[in-house]
């Protein structure tokens, strides 16, 4: 299924409707340049899922957690595992099959739970100012 988002506002209301599909259990794999909307896509949804804390980057701790009322939201940032591709430390989280696993370049995490996840890849037109988001693994949103 393919989204075209012209504003914030667009990607608000996209955000809302993928969150009223979710389950408590989705691993969502989240592709994109810098300033592609990863964030904000995450943010939206997690307003939509009434978490009162504001979500931000976790690109300096990697990973942040936020109370649901579908169990917790993981929100992974592993630009900074580039370089390494896998940490361990990660599988307590990515694992977790009663939360909700919004995960930031996932591509360079090297893990075959992706596979099976709800994949996102954003791509960026500057010349028309919007994006186009690429979502594999869930019905229309």
């Amino acid at each position: 299924m393919k989204k075209e988002i012209r504003s914030l506002e667009e990607l608000k209301e996209f955000a809302y409707a993928f969150a009223k599909k979710l389950k408590g259990n989705e691993l969502i794999a989240l592709k994109g340049d810098l300033g592609a909307g990863k964030t904000t896509f995450t943010k939206y949804v997690g307003e939509a899922l009434n978490i009162s804390n504001e979500i931000i980057s976790p690109t300096f701790n990697i990973i942040k957690v936020y109370k649901t009322d579908l169990g917790p939201l993981y929100h992974i940032d592993a630009y900074r595992l580039e370089t390494i591709g896998y940490d361990p430390t990660l599988d307590d989280y990515l694992y977790d099959y009663d939360s909700l696993r919004f995960v930031e370049w996932y591509e360079f995490i090297m893990d075959p739970i992706f596979d099976n996840a709800i994949k996102i890849d954003i791509e960026i037109n500057l010349k028309e100012g919007t994006r186009i988001f690429n979502v594999e693994g869930m019905d229309n949103v």
